[in-house]
């Protein structure tokens, strides 16, 4: 498979565009629950999507395979896209032009996800999130491969450090012990004022998560209602998703974990890990290591969550290390493929969905929240379990999968990425593919 090169020239790397197609056709599974189904169910209780036999398999399935995945490989190609990019642009034009232009690059991405949040109306966007990453990330570029990990890693050691210990050690210690002076009174013992204080402490936190949790079954129930009534209840209700994920901070954590990913993603790249470049032996031995602590970190996490009760979780520590180890172990199991000839054929439609990404995940919110699930559209919304809504996601990314490739047969660039970088060159840049000219009867030799 040999580089292909877009209108613009920047240069395209099929296995890249493979991982990113996967990428972008899997964040379906990851969203439709949202777009079909109430978003606050997502932070409360997911029985609320429908818990049938069917539905506690395709969760089950999602939550260990899938989740977070998706995002994680486009975030590492992200990282891998700003080295392709800056790279190849210093040489001709110098470190200050490029930063110039990859800031523009990614401030016309931020506002491409403005728009996809307040005007398409989906608060789980990414691309403006993206956009804000990539420009942390780009300060960092240079580096050698080895600080770009560090500093990446940063974010998964330091949740598993920090919620490792006041999340889930300190709230087991103060279980253990409030069972003690439990314990104690129940046989008539005195108890110290340090024992009061606990139990006060204790019961005071009762008391606000028990309220945190009627708040969110009141929100969930406010959003079933807002995005079953009209365009301006289901647009309100979406506004007011985004304006409380901006309002509490949770911008600055999606930026941090995405900017400290993209950096995993530039030294991958730069060590020839991303673009199929090392050993099969290499690639086995990556996908076996990072599914031997992935797979058993999502298992013990979706067990503690269908436990559906107040107990301290490993996952609040772990999440972040399995996810980034399971998707590394998918990308070893697809350059693993891509290295047989059976597996190339298998994974090379997936080179369309990776040319025409962005549309694709833009298209992927107008069928979802504009013809399915809104309450002017087939008003879906609610009425399908987990095990339906991946059902509907597959055969969305099936359809879309196939309109990917008839699409890059005629044209060499797609309708959003055209637009985007259109506007980064200043020019409206050709998107049909060049046809060749008739042929004029004449033999020339070469």
């Amino acid at each position: 498979m040999l580089p292909a090169t877009e209108p613009d020239g920047a240069p395209r790397l099929p296995v890249l565009d493979i991982l990113r197609g996967i990428a972008i056709l899997g964040i379906l599974f990851m969203n439709i629950n949202d777009m079909g189904g109430s978003l606050w169910a997502s932070f409360g209780d997911v029985r609320h999507l429908g818990w049938s036999a069917a539905d506690r398999i395709a969760w089950w399935l999602r939550e260990v395979i899938a989740n977070g995945t998706a995002r994680c490989m486009l975030e590492l190609l992200f990282g891998a896209g700003m080295v392709i990019l800056t790279d190849r642009a210093a040489l001709a034009v110098g470190s200050r032009v490029v930063m110039k232009r990859y800031y523009l690059r990614n401030l016309l991405l931020f506002g491409f996800g403005v728009v996809h949040v307040f005007i398409l109306l989906w608060p789980g966007d990414i691309l403006h999130t993206y956009g804000l990453a990539a420009m942390v990330a780009f300060l960092f570029r240079r580096m050698r491969p080895r600080w770009l990990i560090t500093i990446g890693l940063v974010a998964a050691v330091a949740q598993l450090g920090g919620a490792g210990y006041f999340g889930y050690y300190q709230t087991l210690h103060e279980q253990s012990r409030v069972a003690a002076i439990q314990a104690a009174q129940a046989t008539g013992r005195a108890i110290t004022a340090d024992d009061r204080k606990l139990l006060a402490t204790v019961a005071k936190g009762d008391v606000k998560r028990a309220k945190s949790k009627a708040e969110t079954h009141a929100k969930i129930a406010a959003e079933d209602k807002a995005r079953t009534g009209s365009f301006a209840t289901w647009a309100a209700m979406q506004w007011s998703v985004t304006i409380f994920f901006e309002s509490h901070g949770f911008e600055l954590l999606f930026v941090l974990e995405s900017a400290s990913v993209m950096l995993i993603g530039a030294a991958l790249y730069k060590l020839g890990i991303l673009q199929g470049a090392r050993s099969r032996g290499f690639y086995l031995r990556m996908m076996l290591i990072a599914y031997a602590v992935a797979i058993p970190l999502r298992i013990i996490g979706a067990v503690e969550q269908t436990r559906f009760d107040e107990a301290p979780r490993t996952i609040w520590a772990t999440v972040e290390v399995a996810r980034e180890a399971m998707t590394l172990g998918h990308i070893g199991a697809v350059c693993l493929l891509i290295g047989t000839v059976s597996g190339a054929r298998m994974l090379q439609p997936f080179i369309a969905a990776g040319r025409t990404a962005l549309s694709i995940y833009i298209l992927q919110t107008i069928v979802c929240l504009w013809i399915l699930f809104p309450p002017f559209g087939f008003a879906l919304y609610g009425t399908l379990g987990w095990a339906s809504l991946m059902a509907t996601a597959l055969a969305i990314n099936i359809a879309l999968l196939l309109l990917a490739n008839a699409y890059v047969r005629q044209f060499d660039i797609a309708p959003v990425e055209w637009a985007w970088r259109s506007l980064v060159e200043g020019r409206a840049l050709p998107w049909r593919k060049a046809m060749p000219p008739p042929f004029s009867g004449e033999l020339r030799p070469v």
